[in-house]
């Protein structure tokens, strides 16, 4: 209720604190937004957008497949999914927040990743579920907290890994079932002149 996390890492038996907040949040993963951004779109701009992008899966669902893309698309569709995403498993599906969130990446229009990313972290901390979410955003999270202290990269019980080739070759022919959409779609707006690109 009063928009904190307040949590402890233990370290050598010493109980470090950390609050989290969605200014932490803003300031440590550096997420060009502010507490204004938007965190929803109309409904037409993001179908309007999924469409440009050569959707070729039913517009009126809940949910988007990510294997209705092309592949430069379901890229940037699998990055929103496996980073950002709240989810414990499933990373087919796209829910309409992670539509939101493409969609602002692709038209380069503010969102408020800050919020969303703080919205279900509070969320799991309720749940009679929990789950470990957003594992290297906590790293960072307690790097920032505590630049000084001391890890034991060998005894990690969670081992993150970077996107190679052979995680996009997997991702290219993603499921023998999924035949790439046959729509062409051109590319536009992040593709030209974007600075993260």
């Amino acid at each position: 209720m009063n928009k904190v996390i307040n949590s402890v890492v233990k370290h050598n038996n010493d109980k470090k604190k950390i609050v989290v907040t969605e200014a932490l949040i803003r300031e440590v993963l550096n997420f060009p937004d502010d507490e204004k951004s938007l965190t929803k779109f109309p409904e037409r701009m993001v179908k309007g957008c999924m469409l440009r992008m050569g959707y070729d899966g039913a517009l009126n669902v809940g949910n988007y497949l990510k294997s209705k893309f092309q592949k430069p698309y379901k890229f940037i569709v699998h990055s929103v999914l496996i980073s950002l995403s709240h989810c414990k498993g499933g990373f087919d599906a796209m829910r309409d927040y992670q539509m939101n969130m493409v969609t602002a990446l692709v038209l380069k229009k503010k969102y408020n990743f800050s919020h969303i990313v703080f919205h279900y972290m509070t969320e799991n901390i309720t749940t009679k579920s929990k789950t470990w979410m957003y594992p290297r955003f906590v790293q960072m999270f307690i790097d920032h907290a505590y630049p000084k202290i001391e890890r034991d990269l060998k005894k990690d019980l969670l081992v993150l890994s970077h996107m190679n080739n052979d995680s996009l070759k997997e991702l290219a022919r993603y499921h023998l079932n999924h035949l790439e959409p046959k729509k062409v779609a051109e590319f536009f707006q992040i593709y030209q002149g974007c600075e993260l690109c």
